[in-house]
This record gives structure tokens, sequence and C-alpha cells, in this order.
């Protein structure tokens, strides 16, 4: 009897090996991270999807590519079109000033074939036919027609800019021989009234009849020579480059002139003159140095300064200079030039001070500056003649600055003041002196200021 022998036990990796693939299995069923079964995909049917998908795509970037370059091509020769009408039409216009027929002709058919290419564009948009081949040569014919008709355009702009420059060139030339025909006209007749005879009104008056009247009317007449005495040195400072305007700030430092009216700077220097040539008009012999006694008859002094009226208020000043060289008048004259006008200006205008060196000297140079400046003179020694023939007395005041306008003692040298303010007004500066005549009174010459406005700092 055979010995029974136990069973070896079983092998452990087989049998381990089977529950552990069925436990896996199970385990993976519960578990929810896992969808489930994969599918495998062989590479090459992947491979043949994807190389679908990119031909697709590459297709349609280089199908937007082409109808965006089309599109660029299309505006571009729109706007190049739309330049030649512009330009087409400017030639248009350019040949009807002045009136060319032909030209006018060839134009107009421009810009009759321009607008049709502009319609057959606009028909090919609506139309959706804005292909253009090769869309790049089309873009670079587009811009080279734009560039030739704005060039085009920009040369008949300046060939119309140069016929309005040579009409404007040719009414400058007719307006400068006017202005030199006016200008010759306006000596003439200043010369005429700085003639001799400019005081003939007086010629009938008796010395028994002088009146505040006649010392109105000689007034006037020398405030006119001032005036052109002024407007004569202002131009002959502006030929010497001085600045009219900071000149004028320097006589009267603290007034803000109009900026609209370069004229205004007129006044500073008119007030200068008048106050410069008026000094001293109070006294009989003016200020100057008289080696003559004093007149003690008031009817002798009243004689003697009618004598000297009538006697210079109708014979030419040099040759009455040259005749009386040491008189009163010439002694006036020559020390209100020194006074009036300054070695610097002088020297700038004449380029010398040889006036100056014959004025000190006693002497009277016969210039176009100087008879201007002597008329001046003549014509304020002749008033103040006047005034000391009176049987009344005749004195000269100034207003004094920042007083308040009366309508009783001054006048505005300038109408339009009276617009820019409340009727509150300041005096800025004296122009011309007024006077007293007996009761009478002779306004004087301001430059007012509305009080508003403050002085210049």
């Amino acid at each position: 009897m055979d010995s029974i022998r136990p069973c070896p036990p079983p092998t452990e990796s087989k049998i381990s090996k089977k529950f552990q693939k069925i436990f896996n299995l199970k385990k993976s069923a519960r578990n929810p991270s896992n969808p489930g079964f994969c599918l495998l995909i062989p590479q090459e049917k992947l491979r043949c999807c994807e190389s679908e998908n990119f031909e697709k795509d590459f297709k349609e970037e280089i199908e937007d590519s082409k109808n965006r370059a089309a599109m660029e091509a299309f505006v571009a020769k729109l706007f190049a079109t739309v330049s030649a009408v512009k330009a087409a039409y400017a030639e248009l216009q350019m040949a009807q000033f002045p009136y060319d027929n032909e030209a006018i002709q060839s134009a107009d058919q421009a810009v009759v074939d321009e607008l049709k290419t502009l319609s057959e564009l606009k028909h090919n948009f609506v139309k959706k036919k804005i292909d253009s081949s090769p869309p790049h040569v089309t873009l670079m014919l587009a811009e080279i027609q734009e560039q030739q008709s704005l060039m085009k355009t920009y040369e008949i702009t300046m060939k119309k800019m140069q016929v309005e420059i040579e009409n404007k060139e040719a009414q400058i030339s007719v307006f400068q021989q006017e202005l030199q025909a006016i200008t010759e006209k306006n000596k003439s007749v200043e010369k005429k009234l700085n003639a001799s005879g400019s005081f003939s009104i007086l010629d009938n008056v008796k010395f028994s009849d002088v009146n505040p009247k006649d010392f109105i009317t000689v007034l006037h007449y020398a405030l006119r020579s001032i005036r052109n005495f002024v407007k004569f040195l202002i131009r002959e400072m502006e030929s010497a480059n001085w600045d009219i305007e900071a000149a004028a700030n320097a006589i009267q430092p603290e007034v803000a002139f109009n900026e609209r009216d370069h004229n205004h700077n007129g006044f500073a220097f008119e007030s200068f003159v008048c106050q410069e040539i008026f000094s001293g008009f109070n006294y009989p012999y003016f200020s100057v140095k008289n080696d003559q006694p004093l007149l003690e008859s008031d009817y002798q002094r009243r004689v003697f300064f009618f004598e000297q009226f009538k006697k210079l208020k109708s014979i030419s000043i040099f040759h009455f200079l040259k005749n009386n060289p040491h008189s009163l008048f010439g002694k006036f004259l020559n020390s209100k030039y020194l006074q009036i006008v300054h070695p610097k200006m002088e020297f700038s205008i004449s380029g010398n001070l040889h006036q100056r060196k014959m004025v000190n000297s006693g002497e009277y140079p016969e210039t176009e500056f100087f008879k201007g400046f002597a008329e001046m003179g003549r014509r304020i020694w002749l008033l103040h003649c006047l005034a000391f023939s009176f049987n009344q007395e005749v004195s000269i005041y100034q207003v004094k600055k920042n007083s308040r306008f009366s309508e009783v003692y001054m006048e505005s040298v300038t109408d339009d003041i009276f617009a820019a303010g409340d009727g509150d007004f300041r005096v800025a500066f004296t122009v011309v002196p007024g006077f007293k005549v007996g009761q009478i009174v002779v306004q004087s010459q301001v430059y007012l200021l509305p009080a508003t406005i403050p002085a210049k700092v």
C-alpha cells in the first residue's frame, strides 16, 4: 500500500495573477476618474485627418489674403480716380481765366472720362467685381496715378497763385503811383499854405481891431504847422530806422496807447514839441535873452509886438533872418531848435551835426528839415506877438495828468475814445496847451483814457 503523500500547494504565481487581474478590473470600473475603455486609433488614419484640416485652413488663409489684397488695390484705384477728377476740374477752372476754348474742351473731356471711370468702379463694387490681377501691380499703379494727379493739382494751384501775385503787384504799382501823385500834390498844397501870404486873412486887421477871433485863427495856423513838422519828423525817424513806438513810450512812459491805431503814437511827439516850443509863452520875449530894455508902457509894448506881427507875417523867413540876424525871432528860433532837436536825433537823420553847429553859431541852414522847423517857429512867434498886442491878458495853461475830463477846458484829440468808455475819462497827457484870452477860454487838446484802463507799468 502506497503511502499517501500530500499534494504540493498551488503555485502562487498563476493563481495570484488571475485574481489580481480580476481585482484590478473591478476596481477600475468603480473608479470615476477612469471614463471607460480607450479605443486606439491607428496612426495612419490620424495623420490623414490632420493633413486634410491643415490644407483646408491654408486654403482659407490664402483666399482671405487674396481678397484683402484685391480690396486694397480697389480702394487705391478709387482714391487715385478721385484725385484725377480733382486735377481735371482744377485744370478746367484754370482754362477759364483767361478764357481758352481749346483748353476748356480738353479739360472738360478729362473730367468726363474720370467721372466715367469712377462710375465703373462704383458698378464693380456693387456687383462685387473688385478683382485686380495682379493686386500689387494695380496698387502700385494707383499710387503713381494719385501722386501724378496731386502734383498736377499743385502745379495748377501754383500757377493760379502766381497769376494772383502778378495782379496784386500790378495793383500795388498803380497804388504807389497814385500815392506818389497825391503826396506831390499834398506837398504843393503844403508849400502854398506855408507861403508868405498864408496870413492874408489878417492883412486888413488894424491895431485897434485885434480880438480873440484873430488869436484863434492864428492858433489854428500854428497848430497846423506843428502837426506838419511832427509828421515830417516821424518820417525822417522811420527812414533812420527809429522805433517810433519805443520813442513814443519814452516821451509818455505810463500811457497805454491804442494798439490798433499807430497814429496815436504821433500825439506823444506832438505833445513834446508843443511843450517845448510853447515854453515861456507867457513872457514878453519868450524867455529869450534881449539886450534891449523892457518897454515900460503897456501901450508901447502892444504897438511893438503888433509891428513885429505885421513885419513877419508876410515876409520870407530866410530873407528876414539874413537882414536881421540878431533879431528876437532869430534868437527864439535858435534856442527852440536846440531844445527840440536832440543831437542824437539830428545825427541819425542827417548823418552829421552840421545844422546844429550852424544854429549854435547864429546861422540858419536852408535845409528842408530846418525850413519846416522855421515855419513852425514863425507861426508860434506870430501867435505870441499877436497875444501881446491885445489890451487884455493872454495866458497859457496845461492840464495835469489824471485830471477828470472837462468839456469847458478840454477837447479830445480822438473821437473814438467816447465810444470806448462809460463817461468817466482821465487825461493821460496834454497834447496842445489851452489859452485864456481875457474871459475867453481856448480849450486845450488832451489825450484821454477811460478811467477803467490802468496806466502802463
